[in-house]
């Protein structure tokens, strides 16, 4: 059994299972009947997995923009009850599963059956997972704390993937697609939609898990902006979780909390430093930001009412006199 992230199990693994493991056909699955959904008994706390159990919701996740020439990567295929669908819609999917008897359990689903040549299955954290295997869709079952890890990895991945179905607790999903203006408009809604258009799709009860979680989940379709915007999400992401880490004060009150100007200047004279730029000791970085912040029309403004556009706004503005956040 494969034990390294690179590694893979091959379409051809055949190891014996051990003595006393559990058998798929004692709980309804069957290795030649890649149709059934299957729910053998596993431990899932040890990575927080929650098995999805409810087979129409499967196949609305497996359905959701999916070609028969794609190429899909599936995080976290628990016991392969997702992956029998995608696989009937796609033309190959990896899994990336970190729980290897749970792999385990996907591989012996698909043997003995023409899914079998399409399926490779990676044994790993996502997070970690280099290089990623290419893929045009990513479909995920995500567990609650790699959430924003995941959505990142995947924005900065190249090359560019067409679309991604997520699904993800509800209130993650709620700020993911939360438009400015409304209560869950966050930085977290900001950074992804710069760079991707994302909607929701469906809402699936607690009850299509088990173990049930205590939330319910939603699906989400997340479809990158390609070209992605030509901005260094380093500096995006530094304006931003200065603007929103109160997001309903002025922004004027935000930059004035304590540290921000300290950390600004110091960023400022070491990007003049490394340009060979004089520093220009008559004006402080408060009266800098003030200036930028009057002259873009921003000083009263509250993030929790400026849209990507304002946002990128006040960050070129900002760029213009050399003030930088990363």
């Amino acid at each position: 059994m494969p034990r390294a992230t690179s590694q893979k199990f091959s379409r051809v693994h055949q190891s014996a299972p051990k003595k006393g493991a559990h058998n798929p056909s004692s709980s309804g699955g069957s290795g030649s009947s890649s149709s059934q959904i299957t729910n053998p008994i596993f431990n899932t706390a040890r990575f927080g997995q929650h098995i999805l159990k409810n087979a129409q919701t499967c196949q609305r996740c497996a359905e959701a923009n999916l070609k028969p020439t794609d190429k899909v990567m599936e995080v976290g295929p628990g016991t392969g009850n997702l992956t029998i669908k995608i696989l009937e819609k796609a033309k190959h999917v990896t899994a990336i599963e970190m729980d290897p008897r749970m792999a385990a359990e996907v591989i012996k689903r698909v043997q003995g059956s023409p899914a079998q040549r399409k399926l490779d299955v990676v044994i790993g954290d996502f997070v970690k997972v280099e290089p990623l295997p290419y893929f045009e869709v990513c479909i995920s079952n995500t567990p609650y704390q790699i959430s924003s890890p995941l959505v990142f990895k995947l924005l900065s991945h190249r090359p560019l993937f067409r679309v991604a179905i997520l699904m993800f607790q509800r209130e993650f999903a709620s700020r993911l697609v939360a438009r400015p203006g409304t209560a869950l408009w966050s930085r977290l809604s900001a950074n992804v939609q710069l760079y991707a258009k994302v909607d929701n799709i469906i809402n699936v009860s607690r009850n299509d898990f088990r173990p049930p979680p205590q939330v319910e989940s939603s699906v989400i379709r997340m479809v990158p902006i390609d070209p992605p915007p030509p901005v260094k999400f380093e500096e995006f992401d530094g304006m931003n979780r200065i603007i929103f880490s109160r997001p309903n004060k002025t922004v004027r009150g935000n930059f004035q909390a304590k540290g921000v100007m300290k950390m600004l200047e110091q960023n400022r004279k070491t990007w003049m430093a490394t340009r060979e730029m004089p520093i220009d000791d008559n004006s402080s970085t408060s009266e800098l930001v003030d200036k930028v912040l009057t002259d873009a029309g921003y000083m009263e403004s509250r993030a929790a009412k400026m849209d990507i556009d304002d946002l990128l706004k006040l960050l070129s503005a900002f760029h213009d006199i050399g003030i930088h956040f990363s």
